[in-house]
């Protein structure tokens, strides 16, 4: 079993956004090494207690660290944005996960598109594309299945939406025209949804799907930091076979 635990950056309005992209970032692991990165993760987190006062029950929630810091004032806004980039950093060092990335440029949508169906069903295609070709790093299974896990989001809409994708599920052809079926038959159950207040593995694609969407649009404090070249820190753990079309594999769409 594998589990992906998934975030998002941006919104998905189309109309008076602030935002131009949506972005999903996703980690994925085996249940075999779920134990051990945990553990590292919670070592990680007291490193950051000893090291920057963030206790361990704090959420790390990057575009609030950044933006709207609320209790964590307590820490210098300079240190909070070191504090991301070395949970980044600890994520490209462990042995056994690869994050998926998936990108949604709205500015080239049609006011009909929708924006949240795109960018989940572009990344539940991929994490089914890559356990089925057995992609992922680390041990395996005979035959692995997977388990999404998300930070709070539209419950219905992708309850619907996998439960569906289950069933029908239209590939474009690369070559010619039409599509054809590709049913997801290797993700089970319908998404686990967790406030990212108790999960440390969903505060960390916080992370990453923040630096993402700050890789393409980048706000005024994390560029005059450069922050926006934070994502390129996870390099050894990005899932590049994810996109054939870009060199870090991020999905775009």
């Amino acid at each position: 079993m594998y589990f992906l635990y998934a975030d998002e950056s941006g919104d998905v309005g189309l109309h008076n956004s602030p935002t131009d992209f949506f972005c999903l970032s996703g980690i994925v692991l085996h249940e075999l090494r779920w134990h051990d990165t945990l553990e590292a993760i919670i070592q990680f987190r007291h490193h950051m207690r000893a090291q920057h006062n963030l206790k361990l029950r704090d959420e790390i929630h990057a575009a609030d660290f950044i933006h709207h810091p609320g209790e964590m004032k307590r820490i210098v806004k300079s240190m909070r944005l070191r504090i991301l980039r070395e949970a980044i950093d600890f994520q490209a060092a462990l042995p056994d996960i690869t994050i998926i990335n998936v990108v949604v440029d709205k500015r080239n949508k049609a006011a009909d598109q929708d924006i949240f169906e795109i960018a989940w069903t572009t990344l539940i295609q991929r994490f089914h594309n890559t356990l089925s070709h057995k992609n992922f790093p680390g041990p395996q299974n005979a035959d692995d299945r997977g388990l999404l896990v998300v930070d709070q989001t539209d419950e219905v809409k992708l309850r619907n939406l996998s439960r569906r994708m289950r069933r029908y599920n239209p590939i474009p052809r690369a070559y010619g025209t039409g599509s054809f079926a590709v049913p997801i038959t290797t993700i089970v159950e319908d998404a686990v949804h967790r406030h990212s207040g108790h999960s440390y593995f969903i505060q960390l694609a916080d992370v990453n799907a923040y630096f993402l969407q700050q890789n393409y649009s980048a706000c005024k404090y994390v560029r005059r930091k450069g922050g926006q070249n934070y994502f390129s820190r996870l390099d050894p753990v990005l899932c590049r076979v994810a996109s054939r079309t870009h060199p870090e594999g991020i999905v775009e769409r």
